[in-house]
């Protein structure tokens, strides 16, 4: 796993944690051969496959290191030691920290942060940018498409390189919650297991949140800071009839926190793993038959309106290190507005999008979701629930619904 929690041995690896000026990566000054460097070799290399994509370091599992401080150019060069906590307290570089790298400057310097972590095997490097750093801990993610050729990682004979390419993706890096790709654009990917209810879906997302947490799933950590999600809303879901067949599916409006709403729109003929989708959001809209206006005004289409529901979801957001693509599962209970009783239990393993910066490859999204099927299903058919993969939709539910209620569907017009 490419997080601090299990540092093993690799055979003929090593992997270095690299500090320096914040200047380094958000470009506010020009890299001299004066700048500061400080390699922290760590025990074993984080990740196991090599290469790898996201690596999260968190300071207090490091232990004792040893800092090797150096200008770029070599001329000046200095040791010293610090425990993994010491090295930000409160996000500011620690005493022993600034103070070594005094000793090599001879006066104190900008803001000094993580900026790689650099994982070598032979004569072969590559290079994890820093994407997000806390008091607690940091994120990177590899930047090096191909490995890089180096002397020795000491030797700084990467670092322009490094400093380049990061340079190169500078908006997709150093923004906030902002270096996501998406594979399969406008698309949705998703297999779905139906629940027999009663379903306690609390208790089962915390229970395969913590069996992610003791790494039974190996390969995969959790989503950087987003590991865990709730939602509670309304859906007003239309279903496509027409005019023509490539129009088939349906339209959702889902009342957002301001007053206005989220349209989803997807395309489909019959249940199918693979979905077109669309999101619009900002409308003004009111249930008036401002909803039928729309379908039929704005998007052209013809449409039935099946009951509104109500849907309470919790999500559990992971990814693979290796990788980088990010996926969630989900438990969700969706409960029709006027007729409480009718529900629909599920759970539901997506692709959700991809942290990477170098080109992400997407017949890997199906390998891995494939693989994490597998597990769900294990943990589903542990807990004696439905482990047959499937793609029962909303829409589908809704239908079922109205056959036995019809008198809930209203035509559009």
């Amino acid at each position: 796993m490419s997080d601090t929690t299990t540092l093993t041995a690799t055979a003929g690896r090593r992997a270095w944690l690299v500090l320096g000026g914040l200047h380094l990566l958000n470009g506010t000054a020009p890299p001299t051969d004066s700048d500061p460097v400080v390699l922290v070799e760590l025990d074993a290399p984080v990740e196991q496959a090599f290469p790898s994509n996201t690596v999260v370091l968190h300071w207090d599992r490091l232990g004792p290191l040893e800092l090797a401080v150096r200008t770029v150019d070599g001329t000046r060069r200095h040791t010293a030691k610090a425990r993994g906590e010491e090295l930000f307290p409160g996000m500011l570089a620690g005493r022993s920290l600034r103070e070594a790298v005094i000793a090599v400057t001879g006066r104190a310097v900008g803001p000094l942060v993580p900026l790689f972590y650099v994982t070598a095997d032979g004569g072969q490097a590559h290079v994890h940018s820093q994407i997000r750093f806390l008091a607690e801990d940091a994120c990177f993610i590899r930047i090096t498409p191909e490995a890089v050729a180096t002397a020795g990682v000491e030797d700084l004979d990467w670092l322009p390189e490094a400093v380049r390419l990061h340079a190169e993706q500078f908006l997709f890096l150093n923004n906030h919650q902002r270096y996501y790709r998406k594979c399969f654009s406008g698309k949705e990917l998703e297999y779905k297991y139906t629940l027999t209810p009663p379903v306690d879906t609390w208790t089962l997302t915390v229970e395969l949140y913590q069996s992610l947490l003791n790494g039974e799933l190996p390969g995969y950590v959790m989503e950087y800071r987003d590991e865990y999600q709730a939602w509670d809303y309304l859906n007003h879901l239309f279903e496509v009839t027409g005019p023509t067949e490539a129009e088939r599916g349906y339209v959702s409006f889902i009342p957002t926190t301001d007053g206005k709403h989220l349209l989803k729109r997807k395309w489909y003929a019959e249940d199918a793993f693979n979905r077109r989708e669309s999101h619009t959001y900002g409308l003004e809209l009111a249930d008036d038959g401002g909803f039928e206006r729309y379908v039929r005004e704005e998007l052209k289409v013809e449409g039935v309106r099946l009951p509104s529901f109500r849907r309470v979801r919790y999500d559990v957001n992971f990814e693979s290190v290796r990788t980088g693509h990010v996926y969630g599962v989900f438990f969700d209970h969706c409960s029709l507005v006027e007729a409480r009783e009718v529900t629909l239990n599920q759970c539901e393993l997506e692709y959700l999008r991809s942290r990477v910066a170098v080109e992400p490859d997407e017949a890997e999204v199906l390998a891995e979701m494939s693989e994490i099927a597998a597990w769900l299903e294990a943990f589903l058919r542990a807990r004696g629930l439905n482990d047959q993969c499937g793609f029962y939709s909303k829409r589908t539910f809704l239908k079922d619904a109205v056959a036995a209620r019809p008198e809930l569907a209203r035509e559009v017009g």
